[in-house]
C-alpha cells in the first residue's frame, strides 16, 4: 500500500474513533437524565392518586348504590398503585371494602373485601401508626372477617379488640366514639369462651352513645344487647328511638341499615 493511502486510512480510523467516543459521552449525558425524568414521573403519580382519591370520595358518597360502592374500591386500588406512601388512599380503600364486604350479597365477594381491607388497613397503620383511621378500619374488617366464620378465633377476637383499644386511647371521640361500637359488637358476638359478654357489650355501648347520642346503629346492638339479656322493654325503648331518629346526612346509608335491623328485631319480639 502506498503512503498516501497508509495516510488515509490512519484518517479515517481516526475519524471513526472520534465519532465513537463522541457517541459514547452523548450516551452518558443521557443516563444523568434519567433520575430526573424518574423523579417527574412520581410526581404526576402523586397527583393522579390525589384525583383518584377525589373521585372515590364522590362514589362512596353514593355507597347505597353498591355499584359505586365497588368502583370506589377499584378506584382507590388505582389511588395505591399510583403512590404507595399515600396513607389517605390506603385507608380509604379499608374502609370502602369494608363497606362492600358488609354488604355483598356474595359470601366469596365479602370475603374477597375483607380481605383486602385487612390488607389496605395493615399498609395504613405502617404509614401512619399514630393515626386512628387505619387502625379503626383495620379492626372494622377483621370485625366483619370474623362474623362470617363460622368457628370464630381468640386471635380474631384479639385482633378486632387491639385496634378497637388503639382507636381509643389514640382518639376516643374518633368516628363519634365508634371504636365503642366496635368492642360492643365484639363483646355481643363473641362466644363467651372467647371473652364475649353482654355486660360489657352494653358498657362499650352506653360509652358510644354519650359521645355521640344520635347513633342508630350504637342504638340498635344495645337494644340487641338487652335483648340477649332478655330485657325485652329496654330493647323496645332503643328500637323505638332508632325508628324515631333523624339521619346525620353523612352517614344516611349507616342509618338506613340500623333501621332495617331494628324493624326485624321487632318483628322477633312481637313473635314472644
Amino acid at each position: 500500500m502506498s503512503s498516501s493511502l497508509k495516510s488515509l486510512a490512519k484518517l479515517q480510523l481516526l475519524v471513526l474513533s472520534s465519532g465513537l467516543i463522541a457517541v459514547t459521552f452523548t450516551m452518558l449525558g443521557c443516563q444523568k437524565e434519567v433520575p430526573a425524568a424518574f423523579n417527574t414521573v412520581d410526581a404526576g403519580d402523586a397527583k393522579a392518586a390525589t384525583a383518584k382519591i377525589a373521585e372515590a370520595d364522590q362514589l362512596y358518597e353514593a355507597r347505597e348504590d353498591m355499584a359505586r360502592a365497588r368502583v370506589a374500591v377499584a378506584t382507590l386500588r388505582q389511588a395505591v398503585m399510583g403512590d404507595y406512601g399515600n396513607y389517605e388512599a390506603a385507608w380509604k380503600l379499608s374502609r370502602a371494602s369494608f363497606y362492600v364486604g358488609d354488604h355483598a350479597d356474595s359470601g366469596d365477594e365479602a370475603d374477597q373485601s375483607f380481605t383486602s381491607g385487612i390488607e389496605a388497613g395493615k399498609a395504613a397503620i405502617k404509614l401512619q401508626p399514630d393515626k386512628p383511621d387505619g387502625h379503626f378500619w383495620l379492626g372494622a374488617n377483621y370485625g366483619g372477617e370474623a362474623e362470617r366464620s363460622t368457628l370464630p378465633s381468640l386471635a380474631a377476637v384479639t385482633n378486632i379488640r387491639t385496634e378497637m383499644e388503639t382507636v381509643i386511647k389514640l382518639d376516643e371521640k374518633f368516628l363519634g366514639g365508634s371504636a365503642y361500637l366496635g368492642l360492643g359488637k365484639l363483646y355481643l358476638k363473641a362466644p363467651s369462651v372467647l371473652g364475649g359478654s353482654t355486660t360489657k357489650a352494653v358498657e362499650n355501648l352506653k360509652k358510644g352513645l354519650a359521645i355521640s347520642p344520635g347513633n342508630a346503629l350504637m342504638k340498635y346492638y344495645l337494644a340487641e344487647a338487652h335483648e340477649s339479656d332478655g330485657r325485652d322493654a329496654d330493647a323496645r325503648k332503643e328500637l323505638d328511638e332508632v325508628l324515631k331518629s333523624t339521619p346525620d346526612p353523612k352517614f344516611v346509608a349507616e342509618h338506613k341499615d340500623a333501621v332495617k335491623k331494628a324493624n326485624k328485631l321487632l318483628e322477633k319480639l312481637n313473635r314472644k
